[in-house]
């Protein structure tokens, strides 16, 4: 009966999205690059995999409204990462272990062993007294149609340890066996815990492989584990830890002990938006990184009225971001190279000498759009200077670099008629004699990256299309630039 009902509520789930299709295919707010599912609700990235030649994309999915809910797993893959072909869906609420109005499939990993793709995911229940969070496997040969595990959960949480915080497992190979993370809560602090298998299948408990003593919150969510060069990086998203959404700690590791220690702190994305990053490798060595585009601060108290609700859709993914070391152990994150593909018409310009009056920048539609700036720095004589983004008589988003106080801060107060919030990162190469900055816009984001990669603001903006005018400007004195380009994006969706 369990797998006929996991069955039923898989087709449901596929039949929804199919009904909705029609009505989302012309919302105004949904995005032209930036990945979305097809309709309803999405938030975190999982089983990020490259398999049989495609990459795979799972996806936290609520396909039966534009809010959070009883979650399923959405699927799609792609041949060249940009353009991303919908799959039926591969996880659905169906058993003891994972079947509740408030619970489901929660977010997992995956991982190919014998040309056979598994799926590691946190079941959510409530028998009654409380939610329950274990984690569980499923498993396909096709990479289409999954099948859970007769003898699911796997792995419980450890006497002691909230059952209602054991979630998010991260599986990952090294040597002769397979390593397991979870996310867990135990007391007040957060504690990454690890497990070892020969199997899949059988684990045991290994040890507490990092842990909070307050600094970095009560639970980690979605955490993740990678080897990058010849160091580790451990990331996560803390709770309980303000204006601090992906954390990554660079160390080293101990298999035979399940102890990591780390030297180097750091966060992946300094906006509000960005989430629960999950990472995978690919065919070519790459280390990739996707997050959740949005943020639980806001999004779920938009029920019925904000921008995208409206439109019967709710949350998309950041760029795909390509992780690399840099010789001080912090770590840039670059969009990946294959954005270049949908690179359209150009527009260019070299020494710019601009002071406070507006000087407008053309990018594509003013929308969707790619563009690079090269300030030269030693020429620039202004305290600071403005980018004006999505801008129109009413709304714009402004971005600030202040070169005398090193801060990179980001106002969306006046995006829109829904965002709120001045996002403020610390720079750390303003000694340098040129600035690079690397902005990607669409109809709902804009990402700044800068300080080679390594300080990158991701903030929502809901841009109708009449917000598609760019500027800068500078703010008592001149600011040089050196050289602009910008280009039209390819809408893939």
């Amino acid at each position: 009966m369990s797998s006929q009902l996991f069955e039923q509520n898989l087709q449901a789930a596929d039949a929804q999205t199919e009904r909705m299709k029609p009505i989302i295919r012309n919302a105004r707010m949904r995005q032209h690059y930036h990945f979305m599912a097809e309709a309803g609700w999405i938030n975190d990235p999982n089983g990020l995999v490259f398999y049989k030649g495609k990459y795979h994309i799972f996806y936290q999915h609520n396909p039966f409204g534009s809010f959070w809910g009883r979650m399923f797993w959405g699927h799609a893959v792609s041949d060249n990462l940009m353009h991303w072909k919908h799959l039926p869906h591969a996880l659905a609420p169906s058993e003891h272990y994972d079947d509740h109005p408030e619970g489901g499939c929660f977010s997992g990993s995956a991982i190919v062993y014998k040309d056979r793709l598994y799926l590691v995911y946190t079941g959510t229940t409530n028998y009654g007294n409380g939610f329950v969070q274990t984690q569980c496997l499923a498993w396909s040969d096709d990479g289409v149609y999954f099948k859970k595990y007769d003898l699911n959960p796997i792995i419980t949480a450890p006497e002691g340890y909230d059952a209602a915080n054991f979630r998010d497992p991260k599986i990952f190979r090294h040597g002769e066996y397979f390593y397991l993370i979870c996310g867990a809560k135990k007391g007040d602090f957060a504690q990454a815990l690890i497990y070892r298998s020969d199997d899949i299948r059988h684990w045991e408990y290994l040890n507490v492989m990092a842990e909070s003593k307050g600094e970095f919150g009560y639970m980690w969510e979605c955490p993740d584990f990678y080897p990058l060069g010849d160091k580790y990086v451990l990331m996560f998203s803390p709770m309980g830890v303000k204006n601090r959404t992906s954390i990554y700690l660079v160390g080293s590791m101990n298999f035979q002990t399940g102890k990591f220690d780390y030297y180097s702190i750091g966060e992946v994305d300094s906006g509000f938006d960005y989430y629960a990053p999950q990472s995978f490798s690919d065919d070519r060595g790459r280390r990739l990184l996707i997050g959740w585009a949005n943020a639980w601060d806001w999004m779920p108290w938009w029920k019925d009225w904000g921008p995208s609700f409206k439109e019967h859709w709710c949350g998309f993914f950041s760029l795909i971001r390509e992780a690399r070391l840099c010789e001080d152990n912090r770590i840039q994150f670059k969009p990946v190279e294959e954005y270049r593909n949908l690179r359209k018409e150009s527009i260019n310009a070299e020494m710019l000498l601009i002071r406070d009056q507006r000087y407008q920048i053309k990018a594509g539609d003013g929308i969707a759009y790619e563009m690079e700036l090269y300030i030269d720095l030693k020429q620039t004589t202004a305290k600071k200077f403005q980018l004006f983004l999505h801008s129109d008589d009413m709304f714009e988003s402004i971005i600030t670099v202040d070169l005398e106080h090193s801060e990179l801060i980001f106002d969306r107060n006046n995006s829109d008629s829904w965002s709120k919030g001045i996002a403020h990162v610390n720079l750390k190469y303003l000694e340098r004699n040129e600035m690079k900055l690397h902005i990607y816009s669409d109809q709902s984001s804009i990402e700044v990256y800068t300080d080679d990669y390594q300080t990158i603001i991701s903030c929502n903006v809901f841009a109708e299309n009449t917000q598609n005018h760019n500027y800068i400007a500078a703010c008592d004195g001149m600011v040089c630039v050196k050289y602009m380009e910008a280009w039209e994006m390819e809408s893939v969706f």
